[in-house]
């Protein structure tokens, strides 16, 4: 693409305005899924019995011309079309969340689908993205405008969608969604007394989830004590990176994806240490952290309320979800059925990842007098 940097049109202001390396950070890790999607489902396709062992590569790849045009067609909004469209959904897709716990299709003992004909939509996946617009808009509005209680819709807002997401259940999303408003809150001003109250609350609510719920209490027992249950998956990711070493055994030479269940979804990390190695596992977390630590740099020129806490839950959301991933494959922490940005096989999971990526690229482009609209 060549734009003089006086074009006027909507491509070029775009093209000047947005945050090239991010994008190219974004574009490879996409490229990188796809290539380990492609690597990773046919043994998985075969193991579930399906007719085409590229079935769910093919579906893969269906998924990532709308996320291709999805992250360019939401960078190029303006900051206020993202808070109006980030408000609007955030609206739509918790009424389709809420309506998951009576009409969603029950998978692995959880109500988080609903059926759209041949298709699976997971609601909450663009819950989060959605969230986290609405959130810094009221902790905005809090300090911009008196009179407005920005900050009890907030607390009310994520009450709201926490139960929800608790009710499904999925204490994963619920993690993720806890910690991108705790981050946003805290940025907006918390008193330090609420956020040493909100830690002890965090605490707690995962004491309470280890007690009340049993898949995490058989999660957290297997990750402390491995005898205490079925560690198979787990075994079998750390096998394969044992497997890879530094330089990998080679594409589509990985042995262990033929035996470990979601090895093109939640263990895609495994798939990419035993085929490609350290090397290119080491490469994907310097994707990640770049794209976080870009976006952080970016604002910090930045006086928009609005723009900085909107962009800090978009970042801190995505890059939970990556460490989440990567850190529950190496067991880390316990496992959760969490899937690693642009990485893993998904439908609703990447374009959702992708509106949230949209949304991040048109928070901090650059504004100049008379250009992009704040």
């Amino acid at each position: 693409m060549a734009f003089a940097r006086t074009d006027r049109s909507i491509f070029g202001q775009w093209w000047w305005t947005v945050d090239r390396w991010t994008l190219a950070a974004i574009f490879a890790l996409i490229f990188l899924g796809a290539i380990l999607v492609l690597a990773a489902s046919p043994a998985v396709a075969t193991r579930i019995g399906m007719e085409n062992n590229f079935g769910l590569a093919q579906r893969h790849f269906l998924m990532l011309p709308l996320a291709v045009a999805t992250i360019v067609g939401a960078s190029m909004l303006s900051p206020r079309q993202v808070r109006r469209l980030g408000v609007v959904l955030f609206l739509v897709f918790f009424v389709l969340t809420a309506m998951t716990l009576f009409i969603g299709a029950e998978i692995k003992g959880a109500t988080r689908w609903i059926s759209v004909g041949p298709f699976s939509l997971q609601p909450s996946e663009f819950l989060k993205p959605c969230f986290a617009i609405f959130a810094a808009w009221m902790f905005a509005l809090q300090k911009t405008t008196p009179g407005v209680p920005g900050n009890a819709i907030a607390i009310a807002a994520f009450l709201a969608v926490a139960g929800v997401l608790l009710r499904q259940p999925d204490l994963g999303m619920t993690a993720v969604v806890t910690a991108t408003w705790s981050a946003q809150f805290f940025i907006a001003g918390l008193p330090i007394f609420w956020v040493l109250l909100l830690v002890g609350l965090g605490v707690a609510g995962l004491v309470g989830a280890y007690f009340l719920l049993p898949h995490v209490t058989e999660r957290v027992d297997q990750f402390f004590n491995p005898e205490s249950g079925d560690t198979y998956q787990i075994d079998r990711a750390l096998e394969a990176f044992q497997n890879g070493g530094l330089y990998g055994t080679g594409p589509g030479e990985g042995s262990v994806k033929l035996v470990l269940p979601d090895a093109h979804a939640d263990f895609v990390f495994a798939v990419a240490g035993e085929e490609f190695g350290l090397i290119v596992c080491l490469l994907l977390v310097v994707l990640f952290a770049f794209v976080v630590l870009r976006a952080l740099s970016r604002l910090l020129g930045e006086h928009n309320h609005f723009i900085i806490l909107a962009a800090t839950g978009l970042v801190t959301s995505f890059g939970l979800q990556a460490i989440v991933n990567m850190a529950s494959t190496l067991h880390l922490m316990p496992t959760k059925g969490m899937t690693l940005p642009f990485i893993s096989y998904g439908g609703s999971s990447v374009v959702a990842i992708a509106l949230g990526v949209g949304m991040l690229l048109a928070l901090t482009r650059r504004r100049f007098p008379g250009g992009v609209e704040s």
